[in-house]
């Protein structure tokens, strides 16, 4: 596998509407009307319940592993490269060719890909993330803190040889974060939703 063929290969992977798929054939809803709107797994949830939204986190996890330890081995064997080919797979979920380009926020399929790099790292920003979803609620502000100590993790206990994986890894953060803007507005004006919560069905119009 060449490496182009492995990044394409990673954003096709990363762009499959997981959310999209489970609300359309298991309810016959299209997500981006009800909830948040979001294509994520924390919207299904809210929407449809755990028994749908606990194996499509899994699956968007997933997506981001795959790249990491499956196309990009086949094309280089980088450390560096199977970042890219992880961070391309997050953009195919976040962007996702087959739904107009909208898609959840990256974090669940950002993780699978950390899973194959950085996995003490990741079980560092896991246990931020599980801490305080349990203390607040807050599934968007677990999400922000843990993409904000995933670097720092690594560089403590994974530091990479090359450091422009760190780096690059700093970036990503930052898109995340970026991803989250809205979260964060609703989180400081105190209407952001609280997991467990379910959200009603939106009708049609």
């Amino acid at each position: 596998m060449s490496p182009a063929a492995a990044l394409v290969a990673s954003y096709l992977v990363g762009a499959i509407p997981t959310s999209y798929l489970a609300g359309r054939l298991f309810r016959g809803i299209d997500l981006r009307e009800h909830g948040s709107r979001n294509l994520g797994a924390t919207n299904l949830y809210r929407v449809l319940g755990g028994r749908y939204a606990i194996p499509v986190g899994l699956f968007d996890a997933a997506k981001g592993l795959v790249p990491v330890l499956v196309f990009a081995p086949a094309a280089e064997a980088s450390e560096l490269f199977a970042l890219l080919c992880g961070l391309t797979a997050v953009l195919g979920h976040v962007f996702s060719v087959f739904v107009r380009f909208r898609g959840g926020k990256g974090v669940a399929t950002a993780a699978g890909a950390m899973l194959g790099l950085a996995p003490a790292a990741l079980g560092v920003a896991f246990v931020v993330w599980a801490a305080l979803v349990f203390l607040t609620g807050y599934v968007s502000l677990g999400s922000i803190a843990a993409a904000a100590v995933f670097p720092l993790a690594v560089l403590l206990l994974e530091p990479p040889a090359d450091p422009r994986v760190l780096w690059l890894e700093v970036l990503a953060v930052a898109a995340i974060i970026w991803f989250h803007r809205g979260n964060i507005r609703r989180l400081l004006n105190g209407t952001e939703n609280r997991f467990g919560r379910r959200a009603a069905m939106t009708p049609r119009s």
